[in-house]
């Protein structure tokens, strides 16, 4: 099995008005990772990328949305939704 980098582990960073409001509040930062992503790998991606102390994480797999392609169904890929808390003294500038 190949060894994934770090921006394979850590597709991009969600931004929203929930992520904001947990960043603002909590320093939570929500990421888009790739479904075969662990939490070591992904609190060791995080950390090395943006240089940061991460205290916990959490996961959730998410379900791709039926869309609609003419007349034809479609389907949205499934993802899978990341939560890194960082330590008190650190931060992400995303914005």
């Amino acid at each position: 099995m190949k060894k994934m980098d770090d921006h394979e582990i850590v597709i991009r960073p969600l931004i929203t008005e929930q992520s904001t409001h947990l960043a603002n509040v909590r320093k939570a930062y929500s990421f888009e990772v790739n479904k075969k992503a662990n939490k070591h790998q992904i609190k060791g991606a995080v950390e090395r990328l943006y240089s940061v102390k991460v205290t916990d994480v959490r996961t959730a797999n998410r379900k791709g949305k039926p869309r609609r392609h003419g007349r034809f169904m479609g389907q949205k890929s499934d993802w899978k939704k990341a939560v890194v808390v960082l330590d008190e003294q650190y931060h992400i500038d995303l914005f």
